[in-house]
């Protein structure tokens, strides 16, 4: 097998390299000074098997196994709740079918969380089977089995330059210069740039920023056992958070790829929102950050082999559904790069391919 050159060290890049390396010689390229530093370190780290549209939503299918079993499984029991103010009724009924959601009254909302206003929220669903991701375990995992099957992993190695001649990839970072037969593009928010400088089209990728606040819980309760909470048309969500909440206001707003920070007047606006739903005000926020979620033109993640070079592969997309999603998109990417079958159907594969943009 040949060589192989990954351009990102999130949670797309390290799973792939752990699949790749018992089969190849593997060298993962990280613009950073640590791994998982941009979208994969900034996760609400949810997994929701019905979140994101349908393809999103057969790589969450094709993922519970690994994330459930593998390792130990990295999942732990969470729960989803969605609510809805009273003049919201038919949003809130499309979008709790959406969710496979079932029905529950006020008063058990409030049992499940009792923070919940009743006088403003006026209807509520809930699902037992959402869980947590432990995202750093997950990520550990791969990276440790990536470095056990010897692939080699380069931190403060932005890429500068990439050429390509007599079947060779050329890559330059800061200090060193690497080559390879295959170049995989697992580069979150920088995947168009990477692509440029690879001589490929890019595919016209948008990094939208989403941003958090860590605060206290209003009221003094224990969060530990409440479920993620949402205001439908994702107003806000909400998740216990080492005996906090964090908040987020949902936000998607365009930025180039940048280490992105959170907006104080963004947050301050979807902490109101938030407000609104809950019986005791927000104090103050304990911290605060922000991500870029990637996503693709028609927001599905981008596997295969460019169709200009099929020694570039693209690795890209992953929005909000990075660890979701990752068990299966990296088997995927192996699967693909070493010639084998996959498990997943010929139609997920194939609307997951670049050429779908030609």
């Amino acid at each position: 097998m040949n060589d192989i050159i990954i351009i990102g060290g999130g949670i797309a890049g390290i799973s792939a390299a752990a699949r790749l390396a018992p089969h190849a010689k593997v060298t993962v390229l990280e613009r950073e000074d640590r791994l998982a530093y941009h979208a994969s370190g900034r996760s609400a780290a949810a997994f929701i098997e019905d979140y994101g549209n349908d393809i999103v939503r057969g790589l969450n299918s094709a993922s519970v196994d690994y994330l459930t079993s593998a390792n130990g499984g990295v999942l732990s029991p969470r729960g989803f709740m969605l609510t809805a103010k009273k003049e919201d009724k038919d949003d809130f009924l499309e979008e709790a079918k959406g969710f496979n959601l079932d029905l529950i009254s006020l008063n058990e909302a409030k049992t499940k969380i009792p923070l919940i206003n009743t006088e403003v929220v006026g209807f509520a669903a809930y699902r037992e089977d959402v869980s947590d991701i432990d995202t750093d375990l997950f990520f550990q995992n791969f990276a440790r089995e990536a470095r056990a099957a010897k692939a080699e992993i380069h931190l403060n190695s932005e890429v500068t330059s990439i050429s390509f001649a007599s079947g060779q990839w050329q890559v330059a970072a800061k200090t060193e210069r690497f080559s390879a037969s295959i170049l995989i593009n697992a580069s979150g928010a920088w995947a168009d740039k990477i692509a440029a400088l690879a001589g490929i089209t890019p595919l016209g990728f948008t990094p939208y920023r989403r941003s958090i606040a860590r605060i206290p819980v209003p009221g003094g309760f224990d969060p530990s056992d409440w479920p993620l909470l949402d205001e439908i048309n994702e107003r806000w969500y909400a998740k216990p958070d080492a005996g906090q909440l964090i908040v987020s206001p949902a936000d998607e707003d365009p930025l180039d790829p940048q280490d992105a920070w959170a907006d104080n007047m963004v947050l301050a606006k979807g902490i109101a929102r938030f407000e609104e739903m809950i019986t005791h005000p927000v104090e103050r926020m304990t911290t605060n950050w922000a991500g870029l979620r990637t996503f693709s033109p028609d927001r599905s993640l981008v596997i295969g082999r460019s169709p200009e070079n099929r020694q570039f592969f693209w690795l890209c997309g992953q929005g909000g559904y990075g660890f979701q999603t990752a068990a299966a998109a990296s088997q995927l990417t192996a699967d693909l790069i070493l010639g084998r079958q996959s498990a997943l159907s010929s139609d997920l594969c194939t609307a997951l391919l670049p050429e779908r943009f030609s």
